[in-house]
């Protein structure tokens, strides 16, 4: 079946290690563009993150162009029209900031402008994200978070912490916060928690209902556990060379890796062909 969409992790996907697009890639992007395939970038990342490779991508500011961010927390046009939101409950929130202190590790929420830190002592992996994403951090005590509630628009909460401390906390993750969140570890220092109804494949699917497209017409491309549920949502699910071994397990295909023009291979082979 034709492929009408393409959803494209970034990190590890689409830039390769220096966060550039290379040339390649642009290219054959730019191709299946102008052939009407819908190129969406899908991304744990929030738009501050996502806008300058939108750019050169020339998918900005357009009606009928998509990108999904926070993993699935928010699906819109690159027009900002918004087609699903599945934000985070500041209770749920509130709950998981108690567990995550009570064994001493470090969260952060990201909101549409900020990453907001109630811990005064930032983790180097939340001024990483800040770096990351272009968006500025602003520490705020409980009280000042809880006087905000109302305002804050929570499109997902990072652990940013150190990889041991990552492995030994998930195995005491309880039921309840489980059953409130989808967890995915997007990097070994960064766990991910959005909304259940969020997740890549649940959002991606939903856009593309929306766009009239049957799955079997998308292609998924990723590298890490966050890019899982959308490659298994789609008809040809794709991992990078570079991807971890369960995100390579699930794949229908493996090409390259994001320094070799994977995204490049990928467009060429099932896409433009």
């Amino acid at each position: 079946m034709t492929i009408k969409l393409v959803a494209i992790d970034i990190d590890g996907t689409l830039i390769n290690d220096q966060r550039e697009i290379t040339p390649k890639t642009k290219a054959a992007l730019a191709k299946a563009t102008a052939a009407g395939v819908k190129v969406v970038l899908c991304t744990g990342r929030p738009m501050t993150g996502v806008v300058a490779y939108l750019d050169q991508l020339h998918l900005n500011g357009q009606a009928d162009q998509y990108v999904v961010s926070y993993n699935g927390g928010l699906a819109q046009s690159t027009s900002q029209d918004v087609i699903v939101n599945a934000t985070v409950a500041f209770d749920d929130y509130l709950d998981l900031e108690n567990f995550y202190r009570k064994h001493g590790v470090k969260s952060i929420i990201e909101t549409a402008d900020y990453i907001y830190s109630a811990n005064q002592d930032l983790s180097p992996y939340t001024v990483h994200e800040s770096d990351l994403v272009s968006m500025p951090i602003r520490f705020r005590t409980m009280d000042q978070l809880l006087a905000m509630r109302e305002q804050l628009e929570i499109g997902k909460v990072m652990l940013t912490d150190e990889p041991a401390k990552i492995d030994a906390i998930l195995p005491k993750l309880p039921a309840d916060l489980k059953a409130r969140f989808a967890f995915v570890r997007s990097e070994e220092y960064y766990l991910e928690a959005v909304n259940p109804k969020a997740g890549k494949g649940n959002t991606l699917t939903a856009l593309a209902q929306h766009l009239g497209f049957e799955m079997a017409e998308v292609m998924a491309i990723g590298n890490a556990q966050n890019d899982e549920s959308m490659i298994e949502a789609a008809g040809i699910g794709v991992a990078m060379g570079n991807s971890i071994p369960s995100t390579l397990a699930c794949a229908d295909v493996v090409v390259a890796d994001n320094n070799h023009d994977g995204i490049a291979e990928a467009i060429e082979k099932y896409v433009l062909n």
